[in-house]
């Protein structure tokens, strides 16, 4: 029985692997419009050949690589593409030497698609990778500290003029929720002496949506590891408190009793100070505090920090379902009397982010 004729659909899917420039620069072209919904599936062959076909176009010219990177980021709704693309080693080293690369123009659609592969657990294996050390980016040999360089001297295009590396917000996300990945942003690094998530905490009032959602997900993750809030919550060391705090004050006035050991930063703020515009991210904060309520020392660190008066502002400001819930829960933490056992426990799951599509 003759095989069936490919379809006109499959034939321009298998045209991304023509040793024609101009022939892929137009199928890559077409089928980027079916990426996406059900039409994606013409994609997941048993032998992925097509995903193939793209990973060696991400190498191609920028204009190439583009379309290549955007197809790669919307087909990331299938399991087999996210494993095929977790798992090829040759292909992570290509993301990041182009990622690394001041002057790469895709630089910020690489960030996206590495966010959407570390759906998959093996991108644990990032924060033990090791790689050249790239020139102006960063000392270390690490790329988790070379993603990390990128991502705070890449704020607002300052690092690269074409990516701000947002995304990479959503990349720490996914990994702090494995316990590798935790401990890498709760642990000094040696190549400068600085704990990770210290970095990041400064984003929490960012102007990108996408960083301040990203970032208060991975500070909630680090708040899971009960070990080390001493280390967090201690001002000469992380100082994690003021800027997850920051984000849920508004311009609100207190009264001296409430002010009376609140931190510095939060107190006398401006009259036009703003709480975060998004519900979720406020939810996600009052989470990181209640996480932090879990130990007797970070309960009377939070009652001496005064939290309860911006928490209760916050409750009063915000008309969401879950910011109301997360305060209630912070509340009768907070304003309870302790039980012999000095404990709190918490049904909340690590936070993971959903992918870019």
């Amino acid at each position: 029985m003759p095989s069936a004729q490919p379809t006109e659909l499959e034939e321009l899917v298998g045209f991304l692997g023509s040793p024609q420039p101009q022939v892929r620069q137009l199928a890559l072209e077409h089928c980027l419009g079916y990426s996406q919904g059900q039409k994606s599936k013409i994609f997941i062959t048993p032998d992925l050949q097509p995903i193939n076909h793209l990973k060696v176009a991400v190498n191609d010219i920028p204009s190439r690589s583009s379309h290549a990177l955007t197809i790669l980021i919307n087909l990331c709704e299938h399991e087999s593409v996210v494993t095929n693309l977790a798992e090829d080693e040759t292909f992570m080293e290509v993301l990041m030497s182009k990622i690394t690369n001041s002057s790469y123009p895709n630089a910020d659609q690489i960030a996206m698609l590495l966010a959407n592969i570390s759906r998959n657990k093996n991108l644990g294996n990032l924060v033990r990778l090791e790689r050249a050390c790239p020139k102006d980016t960063s000392n270390s040999k690490f790329a988790m500290d070379q993603l990390m360089d990128c991502f705070v001297k890449g704020a607002k295009n300052t690092f690269n003029k074409a990516a701000n590396f947002d995304y990479l917000s959503y990349l720490f996300a996914n990994l702090s929720s494995l316990p590798i990945g935790r401990q890498y942003f709760i642990s000094r690094q040696d190549y400068d002496g600085i704990i990770p998530i210290s970095k990041l905490i400064v984003f929490t009032e960012d102007g990108s949506d996408i960083r301040r959602k990203g970032i208060a997900s991975t500070i909630k993750n680090c708040c899971f590891d009960i070990i080390s809030h001493p280390m967090l919550l201690n001002p000469a060391e992380v100082n994690i408190l003021p800027y997850i705090l920051l984000p849920l004050a508004g311009a609100e006035s207190y009264s001296d009793e409430d002010m009376d050991g609140m931190p510095d930063d939060l107190q006398l703020l401006p009259p036009d100070k703003k709480r975060d515009s998004d519900p979720a991210i406020i939810t996600t904060h009052l989470e990181s505090l209640l996480l932090l309520t879990t130990t007797l020392f970070g309960r009377e660190t939070l009652r001496r920090c005064k939290v309860y008066p911006i928490v209760r502002e916050t409750h009063l400001a915000v008309v969401n379902d879950d910011v109301e819930t997360a305060c209630d829960r912070i509340v009768q933490v907070l304003m309870a009397d302790e039980p012999p056992e000095h404990a709190v426990t918490t049904n909340d799951d690590d936070d993971e982010i959903v992918d870019i599509l």
